[in-house]
């Protein structure tokens, strides 16, 4: 049985009306924290999230700490990729590297399937002992997007420019579009599996997929992600997309057969509604303000929430993760003040 009984986010991502606006925060559950920086003195990530238990109480830390309405699962996006035979590494201070990066069709052709049960049953057991267990709120479960994880695989780690994949994109398109449609059957059988195990809602991250111009990601990309979406959708969940520096691909986002779009600080919530759309939509505080003073955080944060208060269907959340030089302090003082603002002017 679930322990599950705050429901204020799930029905917010839904679109229907909330007694206060819900928030969390992507990368809640991390390098911020002294407690788990003391952890991630002993272990690495991988190995973090290989232990259902402490990775269970990685996840939940924040949720104790800033009382948000929705924890989401610690791990990469990277967790599925070596069960398709992909030989990566997290390296710190650089991030993910990739010892056998995809350059042609053979590569392509060599890339495996995943087997969630036997190739990540740490990941499902952590999401059992959470959702059963642990958590009072809805576990966000969670994925990398046909993009990213492909930008990572072709260039062989993190990139400035994407010059790498984009070549690969243009020049090679039989290669591109049989990566995709790997990668997007590695998606949706990897987050059918997160939602089979107990998460309540699912984000797709297209980091870097900002990098692409509209015309492109018709073309390379929509098509992937309408297959991914349409078949989750059958999953009864909210479905969430979020990318950086990507805000001229909102649009294209609000097309997808998705539930809640994900804005970066680049795009405001009023933009984004005049724009046409009517999803409900989740941002979008600069992290970066997160270290200034208290009355400039409180100022911006009040202006983003009168603009998602204006319709029903608004999630708080950052315009991407929370910096490790961020004191968890400011986070526990930011969600009281988002409840409490939120909880005065919807009038409950």
């Amino acid at each position: 049985m679930s322990k599950m009984i705050n429901d204020t986010f799930l029905k917010a991502a839904r679109g229907e009306a909330t007694d206060y606006v819900p928030v969390w925060y992507m990368r809640q559950a991390g390098r911020s924290q002294p407690e788990y920086r003391e952890i991630k003195e002993k272990y690495s990530l991988f190995e973090i999230t290989h232990q259902p238990e402490l990775c269970a109480y990685v996840t939940r830390l924040p949720v104790e700490q800033y009382d948000v309405d929705a924890a989401i699962l610690y791990k990469d996006i990277m967790t599925p990729l070596p069960a398709m035979g992909v030989e990566v590494e997290i390296k710190s201070g650089i991030g993910p590297v990739i010892s056998n990066p995809v350059k042609t069709l053979a590569d392509v052709e060599k890339l495996g399937a995943i087997n969630p049960e036997s190739d990540i049953p740490y990941v499902l057991d952590t999401i059992k002992l959470l959702t059963e267990e642990q958590l009072s709120v809805p576990l966000i479960g969670f994925s990398g997007a046909p993009f990213t994880l492909a930008s990572y695989m072709i260039e062989g780690g993190p990139s400035k420019n994407y010059n790498k994949t984009k070549a690969f994109m243009y020049a090679q398109p039989e290669a591109w579009f049989a990566l995709m449609e790997k990668l997007g059957d590695m998606v949706i059988t990897y987050v059918k599996s997160q939602i089979k195990a107990g998460v309540k809602a699912i984000q797709i991250f297209d980091s870097w997929v900002g990098a692409l111009n509209v015309q492109d990601y018709r073309t390379f990309i929509k098509p992937v992600m309408n297959r991914i979406f349409s078949e989750l959708k059958k999953e009864n969940v909210p479905l969430i997309m979020f990318g950086v520096g990507a805000s001229h691909l909102a649009m294209e986002w609000n097309d997808l057969p998705l539930d809640v779009v994900g804005l970066d600080w680049r795009l405001q919530v009023s933009e984004a509604r005049e724009l046409g759309i009517q999803k409900t939509v989740m941002g979008n505080l600069d992290p970066a303000i997160l270290l200034a003073p208290w009355n400039v955080i409180e100022e911006r944060a009040k202006a983003i929430l009168d603009q998602g208060m204006a319709q029903p269907g608004y999630i708080f959340n950052l315009g991407h993760g929370v910096f490790p030089s961020v004191n968890p302090e400011t986070l526990k003082k930011l969600t009281a003040f988002i409840h409490e603002y939120s909880a005065s002017k919807l009038g409950k």
